[in-house]
């Protein structure tokens, strides 16, 4: 356990960390909790653009960095770098496992939920990713996507509950 005078620098590394993670989860965690009965294969598609997200947390925790998804809501990948090209998280997730890699640590999860609880401390709903940004209004618990700018290559989403209220922009190309 650290001691006490070392907990300041260890909480604002790990804050950076989970912002950081938090956002990359929130993208992944989504798109694997898409809902719907059909076993029939869920279509895959490349994006890549830039994203932020801003949490209404006390105190508010804001994130952007440009990113690239690959896959589909069951087996992808997301890279997430900053705008000179440092990469600040790579995610990989598959069957069985989610597998978040930051820096030279690499965490390993059996499953999208247990990643995002790790990283963010709670579940973040947000399964209709993959379906937003294919032009389909993925109902969600508690979000609100706005579709009307896909065509310029923009997505809005809205989590009002549960609280903290999050606000997630996407700007993005298809590849």
């Amino acid at each position: 356990m650290a001691h006490a005078g070392a907990l300041a620098p260890m909480q604002a590394g790990r804050r950076a960390l989970l912002t950081a993670g938090g956002a990359a989860v929130l993208l992944v965690a989504g798109c694997a909790q898409l809902s719907g009965g059909s076993s029939a294969p869920k279509p895959t598609g490349s994006w890549s653009g830039r994203m932020s997200l801003r949490i209404e947390s006390e105190p508010v925790q804001t994130f952007a960095a440009l990113f690239e998804l690959r896959g589909s809501a069951e087996t992808g990948d997301l890279t997430l770098t900053t705008p000179i090209g440092s990469t600040l998280a790579q995610l990989h997730w598959a069957p069985g496992e989610a597998l978040l890699k930051d820096g030279s640590r690499t965490r390993r999860f059996d499953s999208v939920d247990e990643l995002i609880e790790a990283a963010t401390g709670a579940a973040i709903p947000v399964g209709a990713l993959f379906g937003w940004l294919d032009g389909r209004n993925e109902p969600v618990p508690g979000w609100k996507a706005d579709l009307a700018q896909l065509g310029a290559g923009r997505l809005n989403a809205v989590r009002e509950s549960p609280s903290p209220r999050a606000d997630l922009r996407i700007v993005f190309e298809r590849s």
